[in-house]
């Protein structure tokens, strides 16, 4: 089944018994903290001013910054039971990289690559999602194209998948308790760590048809040759 709906929490995936993809949207502003991240990583009066809320994803790894309208997020439940199932936790996401992989082929986004490797956090992966390297993400000439984290229970595997629009680490940096200077070292550091789907590709229909290719292939992903 495939159903778009607002974020949310995720303990119902554990009921079901196939596949399920759900494309997550915010109505306001919402930093999103991976599983392990203290809130107090962030600054109070930040989040007041820019008028950002706060939430929290059930998958590891560091936080994203969502505006309405800027973000691709789907989240792909998988059973168990399903043929997608991997036991292996550095290998489960793989087949993520690739159905992403080919959405943005079919909107003639060429040259990106999945990362098959361990995770690389990196210097700043723990504390923002795009600045590390995780299984089945995507990336063009070193740039993050789309991120992933990961939600394993005795029923199945939940991945959180993501893709911005544009990149602009500056807002998502803002955001968080630490002074000036290292402010400043973290925007420079990080200004080109991800790439948006339209910072590669100047079409504005290119995003959403990223989002209907994956919606379209999810259910029969795996089960037939691409």
């Amino acid at each position: 089944m495939v159903q778009w709906r607002a974020l949310a929490d995720v303990e119902p995936f554990r009921q079901l018994p196939e596949r399920h993809a759900v494309v997550r949207t915010v109505d306001h502003p919402t930093v999103v903290l991976g599983s392990t991240q203290s809130e107090a990583l962030l600054a109070e009066a930040a989040l007041a001013a820019a008028g950002v809320e706060m939430g929290r994803r059930r998958g590891g790894g560091g936080a994203v910054l969502l505006h309405p309208g800027d973000h691709l997020w789907v989240d792909a439940w998988i059973p168990r039971a399903d043929p997608l199932w991997v036991a292996d936790v550095a290998e489960a996401a793989h087949w993520v990289g690739a159905w992403w992989l080919a959405a943005l082929g079919d909107v003639g986004l060429d040259g990106v690559q999945a990362h098959q490797g361990k995770a690389e956090p990196g210097t700043y992966g723990g504390s923002i999602c795009f600045a590390g390297r995780g299984p089945g993400e995507l990336f063009h000439l070193g740039a993050k194209v789309s991120g992933v984290s990961q939600w394993r229970s005795r029923e199945g595997a939940l991945f959180h998948t993501m893709a911005y629009r544009h990149w602009d680490v500056a807002p998502l940096v803002d955001l968080f308790e630490v002074d000036d200077v290292t402010r400043a070292t973290w925007r420079e550091d990080l200004a080109g760590a991800a790439v948006g789907i339209e910072d590669l590709k100047a079409d504005q229909g290119a995003f959403a048809a990223v989002g209907d290719s994956l919606l379209a292939s999810f259910m029969d992903w795996g089960f037939s040759a691409r």
